[in-house]
């Protein structure tokens, strides 16, 4: 059997300030596994803080990490291009 995470209830931090939009007491904090989340309500803005408190960064959305989730098709109009060397530019 898994084990269901612990998630303590979530509660507003006294004059916090949200990061993304500035309002003030605004933000409430949570932990989920003894890993600290906040959120903002006016905005949405969410993060994880890690052990000393910073926010932990999230994973940009990249053509590496992003194209395994969608394969593309590829686009019959475009067409290869072989370049030569130009013969008048070759070095004695």
């Amino acid at each position: 059997m898994s084990e269901a995470p612990v998630v303590t209830s979530k509660r507003f931090i006294a004059g916090a300030v949200c990061p993304a939009c500035s309002t003030a007491d605004s933000i409430r904090m949570w932990n989920v596994d003894a890993v600290p989340h906040r959120e903002c309500v006016e905005c949405g803005y969410s993060d994880t803080l890690d052990e000393r408190g910073n926010s932990v960064p999230r994973e940009l959305p990249t053509r590496v990490n992003i194209s395994a989730l969608q394969p593309r098709a590829a686009d019959p109009a475009v067409q290869t291009v072989q370049f030569f060397p130009n013969p008048r530019l070759k070095k004695p």
